[in-house]
């Protein structure tokens, strides 16, 4: 046999680091990575600040007060899978994130960074273009620094320690532009800049918020406004519908254990004001899990597979938060940005916890839907109505004899004779509203039925039905739109009093059930309208 020769084969230093640039780093992403080392470093305070010169060269600095670096740490830092942090709770994870969160947005990063107010500040800088023309993994090192970043280091950290993130030649931010210093360019980085602030409030809620314990407070800035937290549950205004915290057997008989919170959020009708309902971003998009490690919000509003999103329950958002004693389990990514659910877990969620919250978020939207549809669709058959009013005697039909309100009898004399029919009987809600009547409900969630109101030949309609939602809802500000359907109900209705015999009414009915199911059917795959739901 052999002797085995062992043989280090170093990786190409340029297919490496530029291969490492495509890892799939959106920017807010980036940016996080990078603000976690500072939280990891105790900070108390980060600044960023993302600007752009006169020729549209964009620079970005994320500026801390935490502990900072000697010599040794900062190299260690730079190194591309640095050495693990003592603390394994500590929000950066691989040793990967500064290096490849960096360069997928620029070719020079810079680290500036002192461990205390008596020590000078050391810059150590990776050039992908050095790299590149020397071959070799060559990490630039001097204690020059760049007089901008050492200006802000002493402003977020006077006199103490603390480091300085640089992005210098940002080359994959925004697109090009015939002139990077135009006004569509500044327009497109300052979109950057407020999603990046959105991205951090919700990222770091519980870091931001002085008022929540559950992680150490600190304060970001962002070109010179402070990132205000946003709480994505609105606790205050809230409802909490379900919470469990679940204990997990780790490998060596190690236990860890995450917590599970179900919240409802009010409708948007049913906030105090417009300004909380704006900033509580009642959309569909935002009902989901949100996932917390270490407090840290890592990946959020998706159902992670175990749902499809729809409208009825957009108030809906659950929390799971976790440790770093989870991390193999949930198989978290080095973007720290999503988590894969292991299959017991999923099935937790899907069959033990979720279908109860979600049952409750349904029926809640349903009827705040309904009441908003009854509201907005107050008066919006009255043209109907008066239009059969001028037309009932060239439409002609049956006549309306006897009439027993109690037990619910009319007689009607049509071509057939007189029939003696059980019949919904009632007065109009509205002035005039005697041909047309929308109602909550019908019997057997039959979208119309005949009525007799006020002694006039009348249709009910079902606002409970999904031909009325995705039919007549968007439609009820237009008036020809709601004649034409209006006029069509009362028509059917009109036909089947003409018509019916004792032995056929039971047939009119079975015929009204079919007309109803099928339309629901036929409607299924229309859009849901966005009137009665929350924009």
């Amino acid at each position: 046999m052999k002797d085995i020769e062992e043989i280090e084969l170093q990786p190409d230093p340029e297919r490496v680091i530029v291969g490492l640039r495509d890892t799939g780093y959106e920017f807010n992403t980036a940016v996080a990575d990078i603000v976690d080392n500072s939280i990891a470093a105790n900070a108390a305070k980060v600044v960023l600040d993302l600007s752009a010169d006169f020729r549209g060269n964009i620079r970005l600095t994320i500026a801390d007060n935490g502990d900072g670096m000697d010599r040794q740490a900062l190299l260690d830092a730079m190194r591309y899978g640095s050495k693990a942090r003592p603390n394994p709770a500590s929000l950066g994870k691989y040793g990967l994130g500064l290096k490849t969160a960096s360069t997928a947005f620029c070719k020079r990063l810079s680290v500036i960074s002192r461990p205390d107010g008596k020590t000078p500040a050391l810059m150590a800088t990776w050039d992908l273009h050095h790299v590149a023309e020397v071959n070799k993994w060559s990490l630039l090192v001097s204690d020059k620094c760049d007089e901008e970043s050492l200006e802000s280091l002493e402003n977020v950290a006077p006199g103490g320690s603390g480091t300085v993130v640089l992005w210098e030649d940002v080359d994959r931010l925004i697109k090009d532009y015939s002139s990077p210093s135009g006004k569509p360019a500044q327009k497109a980085l300052k979109a950057k800049e407020d999603a990046l602030r959105q991205h951090l409030s919700m990222i770091y809620q519980r870091f931001l918020d002085p008022n929540d314990t559950r992680a150490q407070n600190v304060s970001i800035e962002l070109n010179g406004v402070p990132v205000v937290a946003w709480d994505p549950f609105q606790r205050g205004l809230s409802e909490l519908l379900a919470e469990e915290t679940l204990q997990v057997q780790m490998e060596g008989d190690k236990e860890a254990s995450f917590t599970v919170r179900a919240f409802i959020l009010p409708r948007r009708e049913e906030f105090p004001n417009d300004e909380l309902a704006k900033k509580a971003m009642l959309t569909n998009d935002r009902q989901g899990i949100y996932i917390y490690r270490e407090n840290r919000l890592i990946h959020d509003a998706d159902w992670l597979g175990l749902y499809q999103k729809e409208p009825h329950i957009t108030q809906l958002r659950v929390e799971f938060s976790f440790d770093h004693r989870l991390d193999d389990a949930f198989h978290l990514d080095i973007k720290k940005s999503q988590i894969i659910l292991n299959e017991d877990l999923a099935s937790w969620l899907q069959g033990s916890f979720l279908p109860a919250p979600r049952r409750e978020a349904n029926k809640r939207s349903r009827e705040g839907q309904q009441k908003l549809i009854s509201k907005k669709g107050s008066g919006a058959h009255d043209t109907s109505n008066n239009n059969i009013r001028n037309r009932e005697a060239a439409a002609g039909g049956p006549k309306v004899g006897a009439v027993d309100p109690e037990k619910g009898t009319a007689e009607i004399d049509n071509k057939h004779g007189r029939t003696r029919l059980k019949l919904t009987i009632t007065t109009a809600k509205r002035p005039g509203e005697v041909f047309v009547q929308p109602v909550d409900g019908i019997n057997n969630g039959l979208l119309f039925q005949p009525a007799i109101i006020d002694k006039h030949k009348a249709v009910q309609i079902n606002t409970s039905h999904p031909y009325y939602h995705k039919v007549y809802v968007p439609n009820l500000n237009r008036s020809v739109t709601m004649q034409g359907l209006d006029s069509l109900m009362w028509a059917l209705s009109v036909a089947e009093l003409s018509t019916v015999q004792d032995g056929t009414a039971a047939m009119f009915q079975d015929m009204r059930y079919e007309i109803s199911r099928i339309l629901e059917k036929l409607v299924d795959t229309l859009p849901d309208s966005n009137d009665g739901e929350d924009e």
